[in-house]
């Protein structure tokens, strides 16, 4: 082994795992394993902690080197763990000087601790990679960080404010992706739609996504990660109706249903407003799909106020469903404020993945007899325009072919070449 490592968390933690190991590699680092975390819940910091002790207890002479955003927001809790040999916070991590000189072995807990004042970080520079080991589609991070205060969130203390990657250089990266043989490349960052407001003009997230698919027309397929919806602009509308390589699926960050709900968590949006846009996008695009967060249990949601977002499941006809049950963040509003049971939170959660579930369910159903376009990922697996896992013998790993989906299983469809 020489640099291994373990990503939690998003998609742009995915792409900067990549660049992490461009930037070790270019520091001469060797057995090493990077484990970039994340800090969205108490329950992925928790997976975080068990992964390094066991990564050390599976390579006792490797050293292990932590970043992300749990380790941005709680650096002392990382470096007293007695496997750790150095924290890195996430603007130190992608510099190639970061891994140059790691301590040595029992250094007193401060030495082990590189981590700046995140919100003191003015620009987002693009690093440049050649793709993404062991994927078939690549992520390109577009912004960085966030200028909203939700009260339960705790990353933009972990990712500092907003700050947009310039135009030129995202069309550079994605030509050369496509260059590699990259069929589809998704845009990803921590507040997408809010790309593009500290560039010269403020270009919009819809200028960028035109300017992509005008200036790399060779180009398949181009998804967009998580928007904000209250933010999306005319341009990114015009997109969704009339651009073909866009794909139809748009993750929405939503995180309840209920309007008491969403002005406590400092949401700017309200369920009037996500429903219309739904209906709004379908119009332009029959075929759209919508995924969405949901938070369940957060803190003074009635049953009533949880039916809502039960609702709003088939309101939205929404087909692909994140569930996060509510885990308070030390330092954030919501933490102090009257917190829902456990058991109900977990009760809760349950019924909404079934909601979900039934949900993907007439999405699979409705398919059968369709003829799509498949990415093939490997392992007979592939990904129709929609994101909707498919089963199929032909086609290798990075193609796009032809299929016609001719059953459902509880999870996924299948299909066969055409």
């Amino acid at each position: 082994m020489t640099i291994k490592v373990l990503t939690f968390g998003c998609r742009l933690n995915t792409y900067e795992s990549e660049v992490m190991k461009q930037q070790a590699d270019e520091a001469g680092l060797e057995n090493a394993i990077l484990v970039n975390t994340c800090a969205v819940t108490s329950e992925a910091v928790r997976q975080a902690r068990q992964q390094i002790r066991k990564a050390k207890r599976d390579n006792p002479d490797a050293r292990i080197i932590v970043t992300g955003c749990a380790a941005q927001t709680e650096s002392e809790r990382f470096a007293s763990m007695e496997e750790v040999d150095l924290v890195l916070g996430n603007d130190e991590k992608l510099r190639a000087e970061s891994y140059k000189a790691v301590p040595d072995f029992s250094v007193p807990l401060p030495e082990k601790i590189r981590v700046n004042d995140i919100m003191s970080v003015r620009e987002t520079a693009l690093h440049l990679i050649d793709g993404l080991e062991g994927r078939t589609r690549a992520f390109v991070q577009i912004q960085n960080g966030c200028d909203h205060r939700c009260t339960f969130c705790i990353i933009p203390f972990g990712r500092g404010n907003s700050r947009s990657v310039a135009m030129g250089p995202i069309v550079e990266q994605i030509t050369k992706l496509v260059e590699n043989g990259y069929a589809e490349v998704v845009l990803t960052g921590v507040d997408i739609t809010s790309y593009g407001a500290d560039l010269p003009g403020q270009p919009k997230l819809g200028t960028l996504v035109k300017s992509i698919l005008k200036h790399v027309p060779d180009l398949p397929r181009l998804r967009i990660s998580s928007i904000d919806s209250i933010e999306a602009d005319p341009d990114l509308m015009d997109c969704i109706a009339n651009e073909e390589r866009l794909m139809p699926h748009l993750h929405l960050s939503l995180q309840s249903g209920d309007n008491m709900i969403l002005k406590r968590m400092k949401r700017r949006h309200n369920r009037e407003h996500t429903i219309a846009f739904c209906k709004d996008v379908r119009a332009l695009r029959p075929d759209m799909v919508f995924g969405a967060d949901i938070i369940v249990g957060f803190p003074t949601e009635t049953e009533e106020m949880f039916q809502r977002s039960l609702d709003i499941v088939e309101e939205c006809d929404l087909t692909h469903l994140h569930v996060f049950p509510y885990s308070a963040r030390p330092g954030t509003p919501a933490a102090r404020m009257p917190q829902v049971r456990g058991p109900i939170i977990r009760e809760r959660a349950a019924r909404l993945r079934e909601a979900g579930e039934a949900a993907l369910q007439r999405h699979l159903q409705s398919q059968i007899g369709r003829e799509v376009r498949l990415l093939v990922e490997g392992k007979g697996l592939a990904r129709t325009e929609q994101f909707t896992l498919t089963e199929i013998a032909e086609g290798d790993s990075g193609d796009i072919v032809a299929a016609r989906i001719v059953d459902a299983s509880q999870r996924h469809l299948m299909a066969v070449g055409l």
